[in-house]
């Protein structure tokens, strides 16, 4: 038996240790958590609540949720649904300047209401949007920022994972959590197409003039996407209404977009199978991620670090916001070296009950949480985003990627400032429903 103090060292110290070898967060943060339990009370109950909490993780009715959505997303990705919700998007949107990358903004918050995951949109939106984008004169930078930075609305938009897993967390409402990200997501959609205005009013070289569509084929592309949209409004709406919990709403969402491909004679068993395939694969990675929060969160509690830390800040008489200023630098610099999921599952346990003890909304701070490790998927040096644009268009120089997403971050932040000084854009829906 050592003293916390020492165990803490070595916790966190194994965590750092395992995270540079790549070893992966769930598999790190399991493994830190009982050698710093066992540190402390032993190794035979370290071992004893492995065994437990692991299965009583994985039984957990509402970790459903989390498989369920993403199955939802993998099915609309494999139809080709991304390729007509661009295409509407560029018949209303594409009539001027810019307009069809407004219309990838428009496109990406489409398909981050449909998906949920941000690597997921930005890959999708990569194959869709920067061909059309390359094809009709856009430059390279300006076409690859817009979709590294409008695949971050995946992580924000519900159903949004990141949303989910605070709300499994911190054991708040998933449902109150979705409330709280639609107005911040619209807030998002509207100022990166502000950033296309501004950026074309400077340098207009940057993108063509517009194609008018008719208004027949605009029509026409809503009444193809009609039938997803209506399932999501459903899903989303029933969440609120209290018409089913979270996880029946990810079953509804999932059989609801499988239906909606078949009877569009667009699922084949192939595309099916693989559509499953990738939400157990995707969803497993999640649920052992959890599983390893769970370990870590209990070496945590027996060593006191939240109290600890909680107790350090507030002896640096920082001040309400300043404290909460420091966790958010602390959250950009870690989203900018690991996954975002990863960032919120490691984080939260730790600084979540500093927030509560300076009397912030739980929900209003999820939804700062999740912003913060949004932007982490734009920002050197390891930006998610970046690299999945990198690696499906091979051609592109990543410098020039990450000079085009630069306007979008320096946004991110003004919008992380806007929430933080107007917290009732954030609490206005779920005040309404609570």
């Amino acid at each position: 038996m050592i003293g916390p103090n020492l165990a803490i060292l070595i916790g966190f110290g194994s965590l750092l240790l395992l995270c540079l070898l790549r070893v992966p967060i769930g598999l790190a943060m399991g493994a830190s958590g009982i050698l710093g339990f066992g540190l402390m009370t032993g190794f035979e109950p370290a071992f004893k609540l492995l065994s437990h909490s692991v299965i009583s993780t994985f039984s957990d009715y509402t970790m459903g949720l989390v498989p369920l959505f993403i199955l939802m997303g993998t099915v609309a990705v494999a139809s080709g649904m991304s390729g007509e919700l661009f295409r509407a998007a560029q018949l209303w949107l594409g009539n001027f300047r810019g307009g069809l990358a407004v219309a990838t903004v428009a496109s990406c918050g489409g398909f981050a209401a449909i998906c949920g995951s941000s690597a997921a949109t930005a890959a999708t939106m990569t194959r869709v949007a920067l061909p059309e984008m390359k094809k009709h004169g856009y430059s390279e930078r300006l076409a690859t920022g817009v979709i590294a930075a409008g695949g971050t609305l995946g992580v924000l938009i519900p159903p949004s994972i990141a949303l989910a897993v605070y709300g499994l967390l911190t054991q708040q409402s998933v449902g109150l959590l979705f409330m709280a990200g639609v107005i911040p997501g619209i807030i998002a959609i509207a100022m990166y197409m502000l950033v296309v205005k501004v950026w074309l009013a400077v340098r207009p070289q940057d993108a063509p003039a517009g194609q008018q569509a008719a208004m027949r084929e605009r029509l026409s592309s809503l009444t193809r996407l009609g039938p997803i949209m209506l399932l999501i409004l459903f899903v989303i709406g029933g969440i609120y209404g209290g018409l089913f919990t979270p996880t029946e709403a990810g079953a509804v969402g999932a059989a609801g977009a499988i239906a909606i491909v078949a009877l569009g004679r667009r699922l084949s068993w192939k595309t099916l199978f693989s559509s499953l395939a990738e939400s157990v694969r995707m969803g497993a990675a999640i649920l052992l991620i959890m599983a390893g929060a769970v370990l870590f969160g209990y070496f945590l509690a027996v060593t006191e670090t939240p109290q600890k830390a909680a107790q350090l800040l507030i002896d640096a008489n920082l001040g309400r916001y300043g404290t909460l200023l420091v966790i958010i630098g602390i959250m950009l610099v870690l989203g900018c070296l690991i996954d975002a999921l990863a960032v919120v599952i490691l984080i939260v346990p730790l600084v979540y009950p500093i927030v509560m003890q300076l009397g912030f909304d739980p929900i209003w701070f999820g939804v700062i949480v999740t912003m913060c490790v949004e932007l982490g998927l734009i920002t050197p040096p390891f930006g998610l985003n970046v690299f999945v644009i990198k690696g499906l268009s091979k051609r592109t120089d990543i410098w020039t990627i990450y000079k085009g997403v630069t306007p979008f971050i320096i946004v991110d932040l003004l919008r992380i400032g806007l929430l933080i000084a107007f917290p009732s854009l954030v609490l206005f829906l779920p005040d309404m429903a609570r």
